[in-house]
């Protein structure tokens, strides 16, 4: 096959839109094109993953198990579900291969439709399907060709039970699909987010600007120091705009803590509002079966311990991914301990430790769990430009187009599907997918693939070993 071929961006890529037959190439003619090791796969064993963080207190530890019981919570109409939502519960999104992961083996999706209203899989068959991932969908542009860029939900409440009198039409997808206006995302892991909450802004930027040269020279630029001229509070693409503080969570590092991170997701994939966001997203009159914000503290409550002590639905989610620990990575699989030591020193020589950092520090946390503590991450935390390829079309805060936060690494040696779309199964292929014109990933990938077959195999057995 003619590898020039490959590397060509098809023009519906450049805007923000991959077609979904493309999307997932065969195995067998992707390796034969680009690399002549394979992926190998999903790693068995148990999962390592799913539990709190080591050392914490009895409350902390009654504080997670709390938040673990309401992300596993399903949500139903008069809870405040919908009008419009992508999924009913946390725990379904996020649960490869434990809770808190990403999207499972078999998408939920398809079973929760059905259960209620079969015919609204019709508007979405092209992009959720039983063996593919929890997908939610987003609008590159807007009617009048304004930026977009919002999640754009996948069903409603109608025909669901407590729903009577709700009748919503469901976005024309087909239509979008055909003018390559739309995008996907699949749900990112939460585990060890609570470490990841507490790295200090001084240890990002630190990382940033260490190895500049070798960086430079491999094409990587990361962050400049002032991206827009005259912005002086928020002055990296990264940073919050409301303090300037970095912000580090989402495909494109949109938000700066989980309390904020956990709001969106419950407005946004389940339609509940709370008391981060009071409104809904869809305010249609005979849609309307639950007072709003539908997730608020109860200050009716006469017992003043529980209006102090018990936490919003809301503080839960964030409590239990604030305390989930990291994956506990593996020693010898797959392929044994000295192919998984091979591979990490050719992960580091290679140059893809430049972005994907091994270890950032946490600082002076409140929670002793979570004091002075190496996460194992395998990220920057930074926003990359990854070329046409990757390309989204989409901006978030000052994330562009072509921007993405590198994805942590840790917990991937189970990961079932691969980028910000789910768009591979297959490891080699999402290593491959950096490459592309304008990435700043380019070289790193070309050296990559300038390893031998066994070398190429230890580097993703390290990778399945995480």
């Amino acid at each position: 096959m003619n590898r020039k071929l490959l590397y060509a961006v098809p023009a519906v890529v450049l805007a923000g839109f991959i077609p979904l037959e493309s999307q997932i190439v065969s195995s067998q003619t992707f390796q034969q094109s680009w690399s002549r090791a394979r992926d190998p796969g999903v790693r068995g064993g148990a999962a390592g993953a799913g539990g709190h963080i080591a050392g914490m207190t009895y409350n902390e530890i009654k504080f997670f198990e709390l938040g673990l019981e309401d992300f596993n919570e399903v949500e139903n109409v008069a809870d405040g579900l919908g009008p419009r939502m992508n999924l009913d519960g946390c725990g379904s999104c996020h649960s490869q291969p434990a809770i808190g992961g990403s999207s499972p083996a078999v998408n939920p999706q398809v079973a929760f439709a059905e259960a209620a209203n079969p015919s609204q899989l019709t508007a979405v068959a092209a992009f959720i399907r039983l063996d593919g991932p929890i997908r939610e969908a987003r609008l590159v542009k807007n009617p009048d060709g304004t930026p977009d860029g919002g999640v754009t939900n996948t069903f409603t409440i109608t025909g669901r039970e407590g729903a009577a009198g709700c009748n919503l039409a469901q976005h024309d997808f087909a239509k979008e699909i055909a003018n390559r206006n739309i995008i996907f995302r699949i749900p990112s892991p939460v585990f060890g987010a609570g470490l990841i909450e507490q790295i200090p802004d001084s240890a990002i930027l630190a990382n940033q600007s260490a190895n500049s040269g070798q960086k430079s020279a491999l094409g990587i630029r990361g962050r400049p120091n002032v991206f827009v001229s005259g912005r002086t509070i928020s002055g990296f693409p990264n940073r919050n705009g409301n303090d300037g503080t970095i912000t580090r969570f989402g495909w494109k590092a949109q938000n700066v803590s989980l309390l904020l991170f956990s709001g969106e997701a419950y407005n946004v994939e389940m339609g509940s509002t709370s008391e981060l966001f009071q409104n809904e997203r869809d305010q249609t009159p005979s849609c309307q079966f639950a007072t709003v914000p539908n997730d608020t503290q109860d200050f009716a409550s006469a017992d003043p311990v529980k209006l102090t002590t018990s936490p919003i639905a809301l503080q839960n989610f964030a409590n239990f991914q604030r305390f989930l620990a990291p994956p506990t990575p593996s020693t010898n699989m797959p392929g044994g301990s000295t192919s998984i030591a091979s591979g990490r020193s050719l992960f580091n020589s290679t140059g893809c430790a430049y972005c994907h950092t091994p270890t950032l520090r946490t600082g002076n946390a409140t929670v002793a769990a979570l004091r002075y503590k190496n996460a194992n991450l395998y990220s920057d935390l930074l926003v990359h430009d990854m070329g046409d390829g990757l390309a989204d079309g989409i901006s978030q805060g000052s994330a562009g187009p072509r921007e993405f936060r590198t994805a942590p690494l840790w917990g991937l040696g189970q990961r079932i599907f691969f980028l910000h779309d789910g768009r591979t199964k297959d490891l080699v292929e999402a290593i491959q997918q950096h490459r592309s014109n304008g990435s700043e990933a380019n070289a790193v990938i070309n050296k990559f693939n300038d390893l031998s077959d066994s070398r190429q195999k230890d580097m993703l057995n390290f990778l399945r070993s995480l």
